[in-house]
């Protein structure tokens, strides 16, 4: 079953946005090597277990308001034309996440934003 495997957190000022969630939470986050400007997030549950990871990122004009979920799939191709045929809308299509895999932003039927990721094998 597809489930919540990543998120993004967009910043006017992605280092202030760095202190914040660290402070709050006490979230590892780091640049990542590959990805200027880019910070990514490790969290624990409350057990001190791994959790889902997360990014934070210069938000992009227009104004990128709220967190990006995105839900893992075995295919995007397919997942895209879904969520076609379902009543949403491809925001931006397939692209790649060198050394990663495949993502792409979609929106529901209620305009919420949400992204697709396949990982490379």
């Amino acid at each position: 079953m597809a489930t919540i495997i990543h998120f993004d957190i967009p910043a006017d000022d992605p280092e202030r946005a760095k202190g914040f969630y660290e402070a709050l939470f006490g979230w590892k986050i780091g640049p990542i090597a590959g990805f200027p400007g880019y910070y990514e997030i490790g969290t624990s549950d409350l057990n001190g277990e791994k959790g889902i990871g997360g990014g934070i990122t210069k938000g992009e004009q227009p104004r990128q308001t709220g967190i990006t979920n995105f839900v893992g799939v075995a295919s995007i191709n397919e997942s895209m034309e879904k969520v076609s045929k379902l009543g949403g809308k491809i925001i931006r299509g397939r692209e790649a996440v060198p050394g990663y895999g495949s993502m792409a932003l979609c929106a529901d039927t209620e305009n919420n934003v949400f992204g697709l990721f396949q990982e490379d094998k």
